[in-house]
């Protein structure tokens, strides 16, 4: 497999099928497995706003592989609950770095290669960070993602302000209405916004949102978005992982980072900005035309990153 040659894509109306469904932690997961059961593990984790579907294509090629292909519904989305109505309804790096180790250990998967894009490449950074005996390696769209909330309120350029605009919405009462009453539309919009060079259909569009109808996605997004900017408590039970996370801990696993060089909301880069934080071995990979959702976009290039990974 090799990151230049195009495989066919699946269908619009192609479903990652059937679900299966595990208490780990505090939620009740829905994932979608494929692949040997004694293959090398790989845990393919999504981002906000999109679903299990940007994997439409890299969980076969990866299965077709040998490997043991694990994605899960995030909390928040899709058939994922939590299993107590009482517990927050976090949306934290610390929570979602947590509920996929929590996965792994209630499918008695020891090591794995830890691999996503925005939200899901941030649990698999912070996975990698803290759990790195639990790592085969990290394949990471846009780089090192733990958040520096300390910081957070430190002011970038005008144009990198003006795309994170979703961001600040969350930040009001008005944007948690907005976002409950249109969920759709506004999903329907940062995916232009951060893939121009991606042409999904409304049939691509509509299998991935219905994992916004999950009734905790409102309040886990709005929670994330106001967190990371230190204006929102976390949930106690992460406190000391979020102790952790504070000092930025560095990467120490094998890891390849990928950019999308047609991404519209973290512009790519050379990798530089963020080396000092890769301690291990690290390859940095600028991927043509692609935007955030890189997985679904460039499946060859993000399955080969993950191949090489294991075959090390």
């Amino acid at each position: 497999m090799t990151d230049d040659v195009s495989i066919p894509r699946a269908p619009s109306t192609k479903r990652l099928e059937p679900l299966r469904h595990v208490d780990a932690g505090v939620l009740n997961i829905g994932y979608y497995e494929a692949g040997p059961a004694d293959g090398p593990a790989v845990m393919l984790m999504h981002g906000f706003p999109y679903d299990i579907h940007s994997y439409v294509d890299v969980a076969p090629l990866l299965a077709a592989q040998g490997c043991r292909v694990i994605v899960p519904y995030l909390r928040g989305y899709g058939p994922t609950t939590f299993r107590d109505k009482a517990t927050p309804r976090s949306g934290e790096q610390a929570a979602v770095g947590a509920d996929m180790m929590a996965l792994m250990d209630a499918l008695r998967i020891s090591r794995a290669v830890f691999a996503g894009y925005d939200w899901g490449g941030r649990a698999a950074c912070v996975g990698a960070a803290l759990w790195p005996d639990r790592c085969i390696g990290l394949v990471s769209v846009n780089s090192y993602l733990i958040q520096d909330i300390a910081n957070a309120m430190a002011p970038m350029r005008p144009e990198r302000e003006a795309a994170y605009w979703y961001q600040y919405y969350f930040q009001i009462e008005r944007g948690r209405a907005g976002l409950a009453a249109n969920r759709r539309g506004i999903a329907k919009l940062l995916w232009s916004q951060w893939s121009p060079n991606w042409q999904f259909d409304d049939a691509c569009f509509e299998r991935t949102a219905a994992a916004f109808d999950n009734p905790d996605y409102v309040d886990v997004v709005v929670h994330s978005y106001r967190h990371r900017y230190g204006l929102a408590e976390g949930d106690p039970r992460y406190a000391e992982l979020q102790r952790r996370l504070a000092a930025l801990p560095d990467i120490t696993v094998p890891t390849i980072t990928l950019d999308g060089a047609g991404d519209g909301v973290a512009p790519a880069t050379d990798g530089s900005a963020s080396a000092a934080r890769f301690t291990g071995r690290r390859q940095h990979r600028v991927i043509p035309r692609a935007g955030h959702n890189l997985p679904q976009e460039a499946p060859e290039a993000f399955a080969a990153a993950v191949i090489e990974l294991i075959k090390d």
